[in-house]
């Protein structure tokens, strides 16, 4: 992997002083790491962290070494850290784990009794993406800043479904095991109407869940999440200096 070396730029969000300030610096950089603003390859260094966060070296240590422990980052000698390329193993087995838990979580809620308040959340979320649609271009591409906002709304979604059954532990586990798939989905979004696809699918999954039909919700989701793992030849290929296995 070839190491680019980038100016670390100020943190987009103060940081709350009244919380210990590692947990922030991890949330903060692995949000730049999986949205690939910080690419493949980026070179980050310990001192020029701490000084665009205005901390001492300690919680940035503590931060990159549990980005290490997702497999985020690779720690080398002399202070250096490396943002790592997309593991693709580590993706199969995150879709894995998502795939099994929300293939169980559909199948619960639309075979349980109808939920108010979780159709609303799912709407709300769909509204949200249909909104952001709309920046699309001719080509059925949109502004980097809205594909994040479509993202959110996409976890919006998601998240929503675990928290109905309050299974918001999953959730967390979930995420932390999702790091390499988002950042490869993050790669595969901005194609021509594959947003507009993913709207779509959505909307199928909270359909199904609505008029209480376990069968198709469970196929909708299983379309769903699907999509970017059975392009991984072309994506490996598309991609080659960010992704690896």
């Amino acid at each position: 992997m070839t190491a680019s070396s980038a100016p670390v730029a100020a943190p987009k969000l103060a940081l709350d002083r009244s919380r210990h300030a590692a947990p922030q610096v991890f949330e903060q950089l692995r949000a730049r790491i999986v949205s690939m603003e910080l690419a493949p390859g980026t070179v980050l260094v310990r001192s020029e962290l701490a000084e665009a966060f205005g901390l001492s070296q300690t919680p940035i240590r503590d931060a990159l070494m549990k980005l290490g422990e997702e497999g985020l980052v690779q720690i080398f000698a002399q202070h250096a850290t490396v943002v790592s390329r997309i593991d693709l193993g580590a993706a199969r087995q995150a879709h894995v784990l998502r795939l099994a838990l929300e293939l169980e979580i559909v199948e619960r809620l639309a075979g349980g009794e109808a939920d108010a308040a979780l159709e609303a959340r799912l709407a709300g979320a769909l509204a949200q993406q249909r909104a952001l649609l709309q920046h699309q271009d001719a080509h059925g591409l949109m502004p980097d800043a809205v594909y994040a906002e479509f993202i959110e709304a996409d976890r919006s979604f998601h998240q929503a479904m675990y928290a109905a059954l309050d299974l918001d532990a999953l959730w967390t586990l979930v995420r932390r095991q999702s790091g390499h798939i988002d950042r490869l989905r993050r790669l595969h979004l901005p194609e021509a109407g594959k947003a507009a696809s993913v709207l779509r699918q959505h909307e199928a999954v909270a359909e199904a869940i609505a008029r209480r039909d376990p069968a198709a919700a469970r196929a909708a989701l299983r379309d769903h999440l699907s999509g970017t793992l059975g392009r991984i030849d072309e994506m490996r290929r598309l991609y080659p200096e960010s992704v690896t296995g």
